[in-house]
């Protein structure tokens, strides 16, 4: 019998390519939004435990360091954004209603 430690391999994630472009955002924001904050709550709960992207999981880590946040503090910062009546892609709705040219060809003249 060996006396070394067992190594568990490494496993990829089926969400992990998407993920780690959120987790580069993520990185990139100087101050989080409520849904930066969420997003990276729910992240770190997926990949809790998970035998694989150590990458992706210290880089997660750093963001809400990088916020000055602590894993607990994110957690209660989170609740309070789902009981203030949160709800995913809200911050999206308000952007893509002012997007546009102002015209509206229903009001032209033919």
């Amino acid at each position: 019998m060996s006396s070394s430690p067992e190594i568990t391999p490494q496993q990829t994630h089926p969400l992990e390519v998407s993920d780690r472009q959120i987790v580069d955002g993520l990185l990139a924001t100087t101050v989080p939004t409520d849904a930066h904050l969420v997003d990276a709550a729910r992240l770190l709960m997926r990949y809790s435990g998970f035998p694989g992207a150590d990458e992706l999981q210290r880089d997660l880590a750093k963001a809400i360091k990088l916020w000055g946040l602590s894993r607990d503090e994110l957690n209660v910062r989170c609740r309070e954004i789902w009981a203030s009546g949160y709800r995913p892609g809200q911050d999206a709705a308000v952007e893509t209603q002012a997007v546009g040219s102002g015209f509206d060809a229903s009001d032209s003249e033919t």
